[in-house]
């Protein structure tokens, strides 16, 4: 015990550092929003993995769908890396960087104000961004408190409790350059925490080959896991016993960081689109070692499947699996999985919270209910709403944890179904295509906040995950169709738009209609 606390207190300490040591990086909007538009590829991939990797990947992600699929779950980390990192680097990040610039866009709001020339879209992106990101927040503090409890035997309220506090405090004082170079730390810790809880795993088990056998002999259970009656070594098996709903996961937490403004916001911060190919080779690697690892270890969740609770309609508890197959490590170990875990929340927490409060500030409330908005106040007002955030997400967690309704998993499917199947295709065609049309942007945002949302109510898709799904990849369809049948936008502004963003952006032709 001494231990763990001396390692909790040294990563207290050392995040508040920080937060004290950047705050002078924090004195302006773009200061506090984005480090200046001043930072490296190291700090920007570490940034961008982090926020990427959280609790609820490490507990709720890897857990559930480990114990659904078993070492297929590894696909979902391979994804992650190859599609989620580094193809999303490649595709947004050298025109997102250059494109924002020249708008002189700081949210992802106000690039779809800037680049449609339509206020009221960009007052309705900026709610989307607010609500949304809500329910992923709350799942955040849910996968950290189940650790805490695990090694501590701290009540989950407290638990909230201390990572809001703490999590304010430095966001508060640095602004996006604390949350970078507290990621890039962070980062270090979940790189290292990975590798030696998935040897430790493995070691308890008899190694790797003795762990895969003891897998193969598990029998899969509908009830509880998906697989159909005695299908024998289903859990050793490439593609699983469910790979149509695999598929699924795969697009949501692959494809999903492409619209999500707390991850493309990582390009908007980056010094220079020269740095963009470092940066990806440097996400890709750090997310083959959290995603792959997180879910490959999830992969053997069965092993300790006696152990795991189960609710009173008989489903395990799925956010439980990850802790129980962890329950048994060493003490050092096991204080390293809860700094991991914390590093790996509060990376993801504070990037959150920096993107709600800059949007709702930039925005929603300066030039609409408030007209003229000086420098001070919009960091005053950007820092109480961060509080004011935590504060709400941190509520809905405690009712989320008491009335046990929802696991980690099928929150964040909520959260990244609404934001990404809003916001990634008119990104990513307001980025290459010159005729992409205000229209078409507000169909899709209709689209995939009416999808999410009835489906929440009425069920009609098995799953909030698919129905995820489902939204982003219909809004790459409907945008190209609305857009060819809408009216043209002016085409010697669109022309003069790519012409003068991508002025130096060789490897990309500009003239492409």
């Amino acid at each position: 015990m001494a231990m763990k606390i001396v390692m909790m207190v040294l990563f207290i300490v050392v995040t508040i550092a920080i937060g004290f040591f950047t705050r002078k990086r924090a004195m302006d909007v773009d200061g506090f929003v984005l480090g200046g538009r001043k930072v490296g590829p190291w700090l920007t991939a570490f940034a961008y993995g982090t926020s990427y990797f959280s609790a609820v990947v490490f507990i709720g992600y890897a857990g559930q769908f480990g114990w659904k699929y078993g070492m297929a779950a590894l696909w979902i980390g391979l994804g992650n890396a190859f599609v989620g990192s580094l193809l999303a680097w490649y595709v947004l990040g050298a025109r997102t960087r250059a494109m924002t610039h020249h708008l002189n866009a700081q949210t992802m709001p106000e690039f779809f104000g800037a680049r449609f020339k339509s206020k009221p879209l960009r007052v309705a992106a900026a709610g989307i961004i607010f609500v949304f990101l809500i329910p992923y927040t709350a799942s955040v503090y849910n996968g950290l408190s189940r650790l805490f409890y695990m090694a501590f035997a701290i009540p989950y309220e407290w638990c909230i409790v201390a990572m809001a506090l703490l999590t304010c405090l430095y966001v508060v004082l640095g602004g996006y350059m604390a949350t970078a170079v507290n990621d890039f730390v962070q980062g270090c810790i979940m790189l290292v925490g990975v590798i030696a809880v998935i040897a430790a795993v493995l070691a308890g088990h008899g190694g790797f080959a003795e762990a895969v056998v003891e897998l193969s002999q598990v029998s899969g259970d509908g009830a509880a896991g998906g697989a159909g009656q005695g299908m024998q070594g289903t859990f050793i098996s490439m593609f699983g016993p469910d790979l149509p709903n695999l598929l699924g996961v795969i697009v949501l937490t692959s494809l999903g960081t492409w619209g999500l403004p707390q991850m493309v916001q990582k390009f908007y911060a980056i010094k220079s689109t020269s740095s963009i190919k470092r940066g990806a080779i440097i996400s890709t690697v750090f997310a083959l070692v959290v995603a792959g690892g997180s879910y490959f270890l999830g992969g053997f969740g069965r092993l300790v499947g006696a152990d795991v609770p189960l609710t009173p309609t008989g489903v395990p508890v799925y956010d439980a699996v990850v802790p129980t197959l962890l329950s048994n490590m060493p003490d050092l170990l096991i204080g390293l999985t809860v700094v991991l875990v914390l590093s790996a929340s509060m990376s993801t927490l504070s990037s959150l919270v920096l993107t709600s409060s800059s949007t709702l500030t930039l925005d929603f409330i300066k030039g609409n209910f408030v007209k003229r908005m000086g420098e001070k106040a919009q960091l005053l007002t950007m820092r109480a709403l961060l509080v004011a955030f935590v504060a709400i997400s941190a509520v809905i967690a405690l009712f989320q944890y008491s009335s046990s309704v929802t696991f980690i998993a099928q929150l964040m499917s909520i959260s990244w179904g609404a934001l990404a199947g809003s916001f990634l295709a008119p990104f990513l065609y307001g980025l290459y295509w010159k005729r992409t049309t205000t229209a078409s942007v507000w169909a899709c945002f209709v689209f995939a906040v009416g999808l999410v949302c009835s489906n929440m109510v009425f069920g009609f898709i098995n799953s909030p995950i698919n129905a995820g799904a489902i939204a982003m990849v219909g809004g790459l369809v409907i945008v190209p169709l609305v857009s060819l049948v809408s009216p043209r936008p002016d085409a010697s502004a669109a022309d003069a738009l790519f012409a003068e963003s991508y002025r130096n952006l060789h490897e990309y032709p500009v003239d492409a209609d």
